[in-house]
């Protein structure tokens, strides 16, 4: 498959503390890539240098052939989730009106919105399964429901690329487990391509086409199930089985 990402030879520093270092990755148009890594290692650093909220010290980005800034100019090309919501609970606004919040950066905030993604945000609330709760305030929503609220939010503008910030944080397994599959049905229906950074490395292996391990710099992308057992416990402590890696010791 073509590349819709491509990352070269990418630094950045804050001031003098270097938190990347000569990063070089390819994602590919469809897929799912999971981006592990201990806390600190630069995984959201790299999710906001690709939405233009950085910008590299060295190397290059390339969403779609354009600059993370001209991505995030055209208002259709990324879609973002992040960890920490800014949406408070008790904010006098419906479930149908934060989803079409995410029409602003491609329609402006002062626009009016085309017919067309209007009605692609009921589609979204629909397929999503909050139709039911779409004119009701946020507040009264699970957190399951929050965050696929906020997912088609991210969608609104259709973007060709979602990026998902620890999007299962706060979900019980069960909860996590319809998010998965949600995921993989809204892949398809959108023809998206991920990019997911979790610590939840069940999900990960599950869910994601290829994985990047990433402290400072990139230590292992490919599949799931190659990752070095060696490496794993490098990075972080993590539950090997899950990933389908015997452990080699006695």
């Amino acid at each position: 498959m073509a590349a819709l990402v491509e990352i070269q030879r990418l630094d950045f520093a804050f001031a003098r503390q270097l938190v990347l270092k000569q990063v070089t990755l390819t994602i590919e148009r469809g897929s799912i890539l999971g981006l592990i890594g201990p806390n600190g290692g630069g995984k959201t650093t790299l999710l906001r240098l690709m939405l233009a909220r950085y910008r590299p010290t060295r190397g290059q980005i390339l969403i779609d052939g354009l600059t993370p800034q001209q991505a995030v100019s055209r208002g259709n090309v990324l879609g973002y989730l992040p960890q920490n919501h800014a949406i408070p609970e008790n904010f006098p606004i419906s479930v149908r009106q934060v989803v079409r919040l995410g029409l602003a950066g491609k329609t402006g905030l002062l626009r009016p919105c085309l017919r067309e993604d209007l009605d692609f945000v009921e589609w979204l609330l629909e397929h999503v399964g909050l139709a039911d709760l779409a004119d009701q305030p946020v507040g009264v929503v699970s957190g399951g429901q929050r965050q696929r609220m906020l997912i088609a939010r991210a969608l609104a503008a259709r973007p060709k690329l979602l990026l998902l910030d620890e999007p299962t944080t706060g979900i019980d397994r069960s909860g996590q487990q319809r998010f998965m599959q949600f995921l993989v049905d809204l892949r398809r229906q959108l023809d998206l391509t991920v990019v997911l950074v979790s610590h939840d490395l069940q999900t990960v292996s599950a869910l994601c086409d290829r994985i990047a391990c990433l402290n400072v710099t990139l230590h292992y992308h490919d599949v799931p199930h190659r990752l070095p057992e060696d490496l794993a416990h490098r990075m972080f402590s993590c539950d090997l089985e899950a990933m389908g890696i015997k452990p080699t010791g006695p």
